[in-house]
């Protein structure tokens, strides 16, 4: 399961990149929202091709950082990602 570890204001200085059993992620602010990014391991971010990444948006707050972290999960559990 996926835990909120960093406080939002680390988002609004640096892109938030993780990985949690075979499900990689990116969480950053992208024109005022919230832009979370899902994509197969191993290959980082910028490795990976476009087609193999999904994005979903948030309200760039508090809330919507919580609502990321609970989208984050819920993609883990839909795909099998190993």
């Amino acid at each position: 399961m996926i835990e909120r570890v960093l406080p939002f204001q680390f988002i609004k200085k640096s892109p938030l990149y993780g990985s949690y059993q075979g499900m990689n992620y990116r969480v950053t602010e992208m024109k005022g929202q919230l832009e979370v990014c899902t994509f197969p391991g191993p290959f980082a971010f910028w490795h990976t091709p476009e087609e193999k990444k999904t994005y979903q948006y948030f309200d760039y707050t508090e809330e919507g950082y919580e609502q990321a972290i609970q989208y984050l999960n819920e993609a883990w559990e839909a795909k099998d990602w190993r």
